[in-house]
């Protein structure tokens, strides 16, 4: 069993450079099986789960050569089988991509149900919708999702509810359907534009991606042959400007999209920290306690649930009561059982959960409960006085490349190591 040592107390100052977006990069490499030819992708995250991804992408049949550790060829015109392996296809959430993708190829595809991070119900229903009024045939059973059509013919497609995952499979099922496509009420989330800009560069005709009425024409073929680069990761620039304010530290994030972030930004500010932006780099920095704040996640371009618990951390040492009401998953509280470990005062019920600031927070032996989690508890234990010992890291290295090398370069006294 690996877990990471941190010896905290420690402000992080200096800089450091954020790799490309792991929420884009998984549904990206799903999309390979689109293209009849041969791409390159580039700044792809050097994670778990996009080395699942890439395996599960060869046993159907793609020829994947990494040109460096984050950079791959991908030729996928001789795909052998739409029937995704189930136990890859149940390690993580994004793994529900290949649906939209293989049936849009192959008109036939097998997927088991997506495992991920428990974060309560997350339900596929508005998946199943949108293939369906495509023209698929869609069953769940015995652990696995089987989707077959004859053909796929453009539709308009209401979301019930706003759903990152079911913009994108829709997205990628319509790319080569027959006529046009209309997703209302779709996610705005900035991994659905990339993956638009990429199907759009191998050939996709897709439109108002980024906004809540996306237009796809359907294409018969996309064609490849050209190099994409995955836009930075949100929400791995965002852990670093809030591990800044939690630490009270000094931090120049590299290679960030910043208006991305502006809802984090605002947070920041609200909370007595400081921004300055340059192009493509933040530099957020705090010399105080910093103050409460109220946050209520939301679909882009509201607060993203992914960093509710980072600001967690430091809200449960602010000066003041803070409450958080999260909107998107139950169960993204399970984190604060184990932040009260380490001295925290949150109390969490249903969508709320109210943060009374402490002053200082003690080491104590964690587990990360999900992948953000596993965050927001590193930066704790940065924070906290003592020594933290931070288990279950497979959460972590599902999202986060070389997330202990990055902290210790900015100043973390953090070491992994295997018991």
């Amino acid at each position: 069993m690996e877990k990471l040592v941190i010896n905290g107390g420690t402000r992080l100052t200096g800089e450091v450079t954020i790799s490309g977006a792991k929420n884009a990069a998984v549904a990206i490499l799903p999309a390979t099986l689109l293209i009849d030819g041969v791409c390159t992708i580039d700044n792809l995250p050097n994670i778990s789960d996009v080395k699942i991804s890439c395996d599960i992408l060869q046993t159907l049949g793609a020829k994947i050569t990494w040109i460096s550790e984050h950079e791959i060829e991908i030729d996928t015109r001789d795909i052998s089988c739409s029937r995704a392996p189930l136990d890859m296809t149940s390690k993580f959430r994004a793994s529900y991509y290949l649906l939209g993708s293989l049936i849009g190829r192959c008109k036939d595809a097998q997927v088991g149900l997506p495992g991920g991070c428990n974060l309560g119900a997350r339900p596929i229903d508005q998946h199943i919708k949108g293939l369906e009024a495509l023209g698929a045939k869609v069953d769940v059973s015995q652990g696995k999702i089987t989707a077959k059509a004859k053909k796929l013919v453009g539709t308009s497609v209401y979301m019930d509810v706003v759903s990152v995952g079911a913009t994108i499979n829709i997205m990628l099922a319509a790319t080569l359907a027959e006529g046009t496509t209309i997703i209302e009420n779709a996610a705005k989330e900035p991994h659905i534009v990339d993956v638009a800009n990429f199907l759009n560069t191998m050939g996709a005709d897709i439109r108002g991606a980024g906004t809540d009425v996306i237009k796809i024409n359907g294409v018969k073929k996309l064609k490849g042959n050209t190099t994409y680069s995955v836009v930075p990761d949100q929400i791995e620039a965002g852990t670093f400007m809030l591990a800044a304010i939690a630490t009270k530290g000094d931090i120049l994030i590299k290679n960030c999209v910043t208006e991305h972030l502006d809802c984090v930004s605002a947070k920041i500010l609200e909370m007595g920290g400081n921004i300055e932006g340059d192009g493509d780099s933040l530099r957020v920095w705090i010399n105080k306690r910093p103050q409460k704040a109220n946050i209520k996640t939301l679909p882009y371009p509201g607060f993203p649930t992914d960093l509710q618990p980072q600001i967690g951390v430091a809200l449960a040492i602010a000066d003041g009561t803070s409450y958080i009401t999260e909107s998107i998953w139950e169960s993204r509280f399970q984190y604060t059982s184990e932040l009260n470990k380490m001295g925290a005062k949150i109390s969490a019920h249903g969508k709320t959960a109210v943060f009374e600031g402490v002053k200082t927070l003690s080491g104590a032996p964690v587990y990360a409960t999900d992948l953000r989690a596993g965050a927001a508890l590193l930066i704790a234990g940065i924070v906290a006085s003592g020594t933290t010992e931070l288990y279950n890291l497979n959460h972590i290295d599902r999202g986060y490349e070389n997330i202990e090398e990055k902290f210790r370069k900015i100043g973390a006294n953090i070491q992994r190591v295997t018991e």
